[in-house]
């Protein structure tokens, strides 16, 4: 699973995928979000690419919420083209940076964006931080929160909260990313 379309127009991969000229332009990719901690990245030269770098490394204390809102903005504002969202892997900051376009523009809960993230891309795994970032942003958004961290024998894990309506009570057939 090298790329995974999360809704129409917004993509996410590793840095190998986000590197491969075919995989930018077979997708119409304008926008690339490069969240790999790694700076001076050479993308392929594509006609109107634009690369925006988040310099966070993954580790639970990176401010990586420093970035939500700039981030969701800017692939909200992408409107000539599609949005790839990458890090080393595609597991862990750039479904975090993609969630927290989901609860701003899209207007779903944590708990959902997460769903519908994880539907698309099974193996994503946030750090503990960041987890703890997007429960925090969620809070800020929305003044609520759909997720607590619980220990479990796989670590420090999201759980959901049972006693809120499950996801604002979303139509799960719904069709989400409509802004993209």
């Amino acid at each position: 699973m090298a790329v995974s379309q999360i809704c129409p127009g917004l993509y996410l991969s590793s840095l190998d995928s986000a590197l491969n000229r075919s995989v930018l332009s077979s997708r119409n990719v304008t926008l690339v979000v490069n969240a790999s901690g790694l700076e001076g990245v050479s993308y392929p030269q594509l006609d109107g690419l634009q690369v925006l770098t988040v310099p966070v490394q993954d580790q639970p204390h990176a401010p990586l919420g420093h970035y939500f809102d700039l981030v969701s903005e800017r692939i909200n504002q992408n409107q000539t083209g599609s949005t790839l969202v990458h890090c080393m892997a595609g597991r862990s900051r750039s479904p975090a940076l993609i969630m927290a376009y989901l609860i701003r523009f899209e207007g779903v809960t944590l708990r959902r964006a997460h769903e519908l993230v994880l539907e698309q891309r099974p193996f994503i795994r946030p750090n503990a931080g960041f987890w703890r970032q997007l429960m925090e942003y969620e809070r800020s958004r929305t003044g609520r929160s759909t997720l607590r961290m619980a220990r479990t024998s796989g670590g420090v894990l999201p759980e959901a909260l049972d006693n809120l309506e499950d996801s604002e009570d979303l139509d799960p057939s719904a069709a989400y990313c409509v802004n993209v």
